[in-house]
């Protein structure tokens, strides 16, 4: 006898095609960032942030029209706890935007992958503190080998590892933030509310450059504007390839692909800047792969588990309903 359509155990959803290839697309594109970014001395972290600002916009903006979604982005305007939010949103990633390409022109890439490999840890504390999540026993041990990780690398160094630390906990806030924008907002009209808010400074601070004539945009040749001008572009399409994988996703999903952008940053600084791997620096990393590894199998284990639930909810309830009358 076969099995009623009802009690048969539904198939495994498929992996989005192309939510896979815009998660793998984002993660290796911010990966590659520090070879990119040197590219455009002799200007400095803040003028390169300020021309990522101002070019992000302009392309947001084109973006709007050809998706046309510029009604999203002016109803997100016109709401003022959703611009507050993205407003507080915007600086954390100006910040983190900041930080990072300091990092980088200062031979500290390192430092950043370490921010990026910690982040995750830093979301699961902020799912504590902030939204009083209850967390589980395992999860409690990958936070100690977290903090772990960051008394050995600072006890070997003498000093905090700020950069890392300043990256994980803005881009943590940063995601806590558009988790509580929710879906409302779009990737396109999220990004260029963002980046609305910090184009006046950022154009300000232009203008200042060039009045003073501090400034490298137009000094430097052809070459080295037009790259400062791409650098809208190289900075809004990982952050668009990414909201739109966290759309089509599952969470474990992208929580897997997120190392991708860390790791390639390490092996860029160690084998291709030739930074300095001290044992302190490798003891700290062991302890935060460790911790990211128990972290990962719990939530793999822990997804597993609530999917084989969900299901057997789902076949007794079916097997409970009355037979339909012939």
């Amino acid at each position: 006898m076969t099995d009623s359509p009802s009690a048969r155990p539904a198939p495994a959803a498929a992996l989005d095609g192309l939510g896979l290839a815009t998660g793998v697309g984002a993660y290796v594109l911010w990966g590659v960032l520090p070879l990119y970014f040197p590219l455009l001395q002799p200007a400095g972290a803040v003028e390169i942030i300020a021309h990522r600002v101002v070019w992000s916009l302009l392309f947001c903006l084109l973006l709007l029209l050809a998706t046309r979604t510029w009604g999203t982005f002016v109803a997100a305007l016109r709401n003022r706890r959703t611009l507050g939010v993205l407003a507080v949103a915007a600086v954390l990633l100006a910040v983190n935007w900041l930080v990072f390409v300091f990092g980088i022109l200062t031979d500290r890439v390192v430092d950043a992958a370490l921010g990026y490999y910690i982040n995750p840890l830093v979301t699961v504390t902020l799912a504590v503190v902030v939204l009083r999540e209850r967390l589980r026993a395992v999860q409690w041990v990958a936070l100690g080998f977290g903090a772990a990780a960051v008394v050995v690398i600072t006890a070997g160094y003498g000093q905090l590892p700020w950069i890392a630390l300043t990256l994980a906990l803005s881009f943590g806030f940063y995601g806590l933030l558009k988790n509580r924008v929710g879906r409302s907002v779009g990737a396109v009209p999220g990004l260029a509310v963002e980046t609305l808010v910090l184009f006046p400074v950022a154009l300000g601070y232009l203008l200042w450059m060039g009045v003073v004539g501090s400034g490298t945009f137009g000094t430097e040749g052809l070459g080295h504007a037009l790259v400062l001008a791409s650098s809208g572009i190289v900075t809004s399409v990982p952050l668009l390839l990414f909201n739109t994988a966290a759309r089509r996703l599952p969470l474990s999903m992208l929580g897997l692909l997120q190392y991708i952008a860390p790791t390639l940053q390490l092996l860029i600084g160690v084998l291709v800047l030739h930074e300095q791997m001290p044992p302190a620096r490798w003891w700290g990393f062991g302890l935060v792969w460790l911790a990211l590894t128990v972290l990962t199998v719990d939530g793999v284990r822990h997804g597993h588990a609530q999917r084989l639930g969900r299901r057997a909810a789902e076949v007794s309830a079916a097997g409970s309903r009355p037979p339909r009358a012939p």
